[in-house]
């Protein structure tokens, strides 16, 4: 079998598309998330181009691809359903976070450089005495919300798994979607990083055991809260 060696003309003609195809990704996503698409919304392939602003081939790629990961249905000559986040999707978003970071977790309790553990502790710390001091005004929701992220990559990171990476990304769009509709107050908020402190302490003594523990707890607790949005 010969293998074609790619032309230079090969490669302008392919990476023009990706990157239109990325972007359409992209895009699709970020204006779920902004709810300039609702969850739930069935729309026509037209009307995303109009909202979009990306070619029909790029972004039928895009949809290709999400519909793969779950985010839409494809209705062949009929629209696009976006998915709608509801307590199945919840719990087994949930599922998934837990089955993952419950491995993750003992080996960043083991492995994690101690530096990186005492600046994501000092940013929860900082964080719970702002909220407290100021509530939840813009900045303070920003940072907690960063603190989600901070937390939950390290650990994830830790593995040091591309596709688990990779896998997790994507359940992260799920999380987004879920958390759309819930109402984030101070009060939740600083139980939220009560919870992450209590994985972080055990982080900082080197217990794998216990930060495996409160993680679980954490994750339990934080299906409750949003499982109480469709009560």
């Amino acid at each position: 079998m010969v293998v074609r060696e790619e032309s230079q003309a090969d490669i302008a003609d392919r990476h023009p598309r990706d990157r239109l195809s990325d972007m359409a990704y992209r895009r699709v996503l970020e204006n779920l998330f902004d709810r300039r698409l609702p969850a739930g919304a069935f729309v026509s392939q037209n009307d995303l181009v109009k909202l979009l602003g990306i070619p029909v081939a790029p972004l039928r790629d895009a949809l290709r691809v999400l519909e793969a990961e779950g985010i839409v249905t494809i209705h062949p000559r009929s629209g696009i359903q976006f998915v709608k986040p509801g307590m199945e999707l919840t719990k087994s978003t949930y599922q998934f976070r837990t089955i993952i970071e419950r491995a993750a977790v003992r080996v960043f309790a083991e492995m994690a450089d101690e530096d990186e553990v005492r600046e994501i502790g000092r940013r929860h710390r900082e964080t719970g005495a702002k909220i407290e001091k100021l509530g939840l005004i813009p900045e303070t929701m920003e940072e907690s919300e960063a603190l989600e992220s901070l937390l939950h990559d390290s650990v994830i990171g830790a593995l040091r798994n591309p596709l688990i990476e990779t896998t997790y990304r994507r359940m992260h769009n799920y999380l987004r979607l879920v958390r759309l509709d819930r109402k984030l107050t101070a009060p939740v908020a600083l139980r939220s990083i009560r919870e992450h402190l209590e994985i972080i302490s055990a982080l900082e003594t080197r217990d794998p055991d216990r930060a495996e523990a409160a993680l679980v707890a954490h994750f339990s607790a934080a299906l409750q809260r949003h499982l109480g949005m469709f009560i």
